[in-house]
């Protein structure tokens, strides 16, 4: 039997349930092996789809049962009010979750809808209100509302009551009735904004980026607990990390559904910067400063 045609959502929805690709990718492989070593004891009575779904999910479930969730900072407090203060720093036990590349998640497909939905799912915005979630609810939610699996069946995969899925989808509703949407931009007006939010860092023009920036703007720096609401807040932030003109290097690459810029600071890889848009400019700047990401993200291309 070939499960490589779901390799790519059964990895976006192990990425959903764990929050990084590197934890993503090995629960994918074990789930390959489970399903080999028993696929001769399948006995169809579902689809070897949901076959797969219900193998990848319980065994994200014993993933999450040995570590704890992963916040973004915003997650962890409320907004620092001193942009000139030091980022407060990760505590010990602090642990982030990390953006996916689209070549990893988006299907090969010429169809600009099932494109589309494929990036709305794996949107940061969902994957850090997930990270709020206990296991199962985060599992039930992404199972009905972002899969459109039926509820009998998730009760079946998690081995609950249907009653109990709609419990726990209900709570999980709530959990995550304030997180915030984009509003659609067209491909164009996306890599519009990405080219000028690169290219006001790369010639540190601190100008060029508070004009792109709206007044509700946020800016999260990865991993730190501290971040930043309000663009004369973000823009006093800004002004410590934007350096001098050729400090900075970007390539426009995209992560989460969402345009995102790799960048090298003076010549070293740095992360990831992942943009939020909306009407009016930027919304939420995330700041992955991982350095492994660069060549992680530069593997990635289609």
């Amino acid at each position: 039997m070939d499960f490589e045609p779901y390799r790519r959502e059964l990895l976006a929805h192990c990425y959903r349930m764990l929050g990084t690709p590197d934890e993503a990718e090995d629960v994918v492989q074990e789930t390959y092996l489970r399903a080999w070593r028993a696929y001769d004891r399948f006995e169809g009575r579902a689809s070897v789809r949901s076959w797969l779904y219900r193998i990848a999910t319980n065994a994200c479930l014993t993933a999450l049962e040995q570590r704890g969730r992963r916040p973004l900072p915003s997650g962890l407090g409320p907004p620092s009010t001193d942009p000139d203060a030091p980022t407060a720093p990760a505590s010990p036990g602090d642990a982030w979750p990390r953006p996916i590349p689209d070549a990893l998640v988006t299907p090969d497909s010429a169809d600009p809808a099932a494109i589309a939905v494929a990036r709305e799912g794996v949107r940061l915005a969902l994957i850090a209100g997930l990270q709020l979630l206990p296991p199962r609810q985060r599992a039930v939610l992404i199972l009905r509302e972002v899969l459109a699996f039926p509820a009998a069946e998730v009760a079946e995969l998690l081995g609950v009551s249907v009653a109990a899925v709609k419990s726990m989808l209900q709570r999980a509703r709530a959990t995550l009735r304030d997180a915030p949407e984009a509003d659609e931009l067209t491909e164009p007006e996306q890599l519009s904004l990405l080219n000028r939010y690169m290219s006001a860092f790369m010639n540190s023009d601190l100008a060029a980026l508070e004009q792109i920036l709206r007044d509700d703007a946020v800016i999260e720096p990865v991993p730190s607990r501290t971040w930043f609401a309000g663009r004369r807040t973000c823009v006093a932030f800004l002004r410590h990390v934007m350096g001098a003109p050729g400090d900075w290097a970007m390539t426009p690459t995209r992560a989460n559904g969402q345009p995102a810029a790799a960048a090298w600071y003076r010549g070293e890889p740095f992360g990831v910067a992942v943009l939020t848009l909306g009407k009016g400019g930027i919304t939420r700047i995330t700041v992955f400063a991982f350095p492994d990401l660069v060549a992680k993200f530069s593997a990635a291309r289609p």
